[in-house]
C-alpha cells in the first residue's frame, strides 16, 4: 500500500492525500498520463475503469466509466486547468450522467496533484477540495475514502509492469465495447514532431502508406474545423486504388483532433475518430480513439489487417522521417 497520509480537514474543506513509491518520477508522471496505465488503477479494485478520452494539457478533458461487478457502471469527466509535466496538474473533477454528459445534480471538486522526487524514489501528493462541507460529507458517505485507497493500493503493480507500456512494443488495439476501439502506439518523437507528421502532406506521403509496394497520390488535410480531408493510395503500379474521407469536427495543435471517416465510394454511416497526443518518458504516446456506427462494422474493419498497416506506418514513420 503505497498511501502513507490521509488528512480530512472539514474547515478547508479539503481532502490531502500523501504516497510514496520507489520509482522515478518520471515513471510515476506516466501512470498518469497513459490512458492504458491511468485505468488499471483508478477506479476501485471491484470498479475498474475506462478511459475514453484523456487530453493532458491545458483546456483538455478526460472521460472515464467504471463498471462494477454487476455491470453497473458510474462515469466522471476532468477538465484540465493546469498542467507542469513532471511536477504536477490541475483538474476540475466531477460525475457523468447515464447519457455520458456531466451530472449538474452532483457537485463537482478541484483536484491537484504533486509529483516530487524523494531519496528512495518519487512522492505523490493530491489535494481535492470540495465546494461545500455538504459535498464533502455527501461524497464522503459515498465511499470515496475506500474508493481512493482501493485505487490506489493497485498502482504498484502498473509501476512495476514495463514491459506492457514499453516504447518498443508497437501498435495495441483494445476493445473498449461493441463500438469502441482504442488504438495505442508509442512513437520515438516529440508531440510537435508527430503532430505535424499527421498534418504536412509531404511528411504524409513518406509513412502514411502500409505495407510496402504502395504510395499515397492524393493527400488534402484539412486544417479548419468544418474542412474536409481525402486520402488516396494505389498500389506502385497505379492499381487497387482506395481512399477515405471526411470532416474535421475539432482541432486543439498540437495534442488532439477529432474527425469522420468513411471509405471512398461506400455507402454507409462513417466512423468518429479521436486523435490524442500525449508526452511520454519514450516519445509520444498517440491514441487513436475510433467509434463504429456498430458492432459488425468493427469487427469487419478490423478483420482487414488494419493495425498490422498502422504499425507498418508508424514504424516507416519513426525510420523515414523522425529520424532524418
Amino acid at each position: 500500500m503505497p498511501i502513507t497520509e490521509i488528512i480530512s480537514n472539514a474547515q478547508d474543506l479539503t481532502l490531502t492525500i500523501v504516497a510514496d513509491y520507489s520509482v522515478s518520477v518520471e515513471r510515476l508522471w506516466d501512470a498518469y498520463s497513459d490512458p492504458r496505465q491511468l485505468e488499471r488503477f483508478w477506479g476501485p479494485e471491484q470498479w475498474p475503469a475506462t478511459f475514453t478520452r484523456h487530453d493532458m494539457a491545458v483546456g483538455g478533458e478526460s472521460r472515464y466509466h467504471m463498471t462494477g461487478p454487476d455491470g453497473t457502471t458510474a462515469g466522471g469527466w476532468w477538465r484540465f486547468l493546469a498542467v507542469e509535466p513532471l511536477k504536477g496538474f490541475e483538474v476540475e473533477d466531477g460525475f457523468l450522467d447515464a447519457s455520458g454528459a456531466p451530472d449538474t445534480a452532483m457537485p463537482s471538486m478541484r483536484m491537484v496533484f504533486r509529483f516530487e522526487s524523494t531519496p528512495t524514489g518519487s512522492r505523490f501528493t493530491s489535494v481535492t477540495t470540495f465546494p461545500s462541507l455538504n459535498a464533502m460529507e455527501e461524497l464522503v458517505k459515498m465511499g470515496m475514502m475506500e474508493g481512493l485507497k482501493s485505487a490506489m493500493g493497485q498502482i504498484d503493480a502498473v509501476l512495476a509492469d514495463l514491459a506492457s507500456f514499453a516504447a518498443s512494443r508497437g501498435t495495441d488495439t483494445q476493445l473498449l465495447s461493441d463500438t469502441q476501439v482504442r488504438i495505442s502506439r508509442v512513437i520515438r518523437g516529440s508531440v510537435e514532431q508527430v503532430w505535424r507528421a499527421h498534418n504536412d502532406p509531404e511528411l504524409m506521403k513518406r509513412w502514411m502508406l502500409g505495407p510496402d509496394g504502395w504510395t499515397m497520390p492524393v493527400c488534402v488535410v484539412a486544417t479548419q474545423v468544418g474542412e474536409r480531408y481525402r486520402y488516396e493510395w494505389e498500389k506502385d503500379d497505379g492499381t487497387q486504388r482506395f481512399g477515405f474521407e471526411g470532416e474535421l469536427l475539432e482541432i486543439a495543435a498540437p495534442y488532439r483532433a477529432v474527425t469522420t471517416e468513411a471509405m471512398i465510394g461506400m455507402p454507409g454511416p462513417s466512423t468518429h475518430n479521436e486523435l490524442t497526443l500525449v508526452p511520454l518518458q519514450g516519445g509520444t504516446l498517440l491514441s487513436a480513439l475510433i467509434t463504429y456506427p456498430n458492432k459488425e462494422m468493427r469487427d469487419m474493419i478490423l478483420g482487414t489487417g488494419m493495425t498490422t498497416g498502422m504499425e507498418t506506418s508508424y514504424a516507416r514513420l519513426e525510420r523515414e522521417v523522425l529520424a532524418a
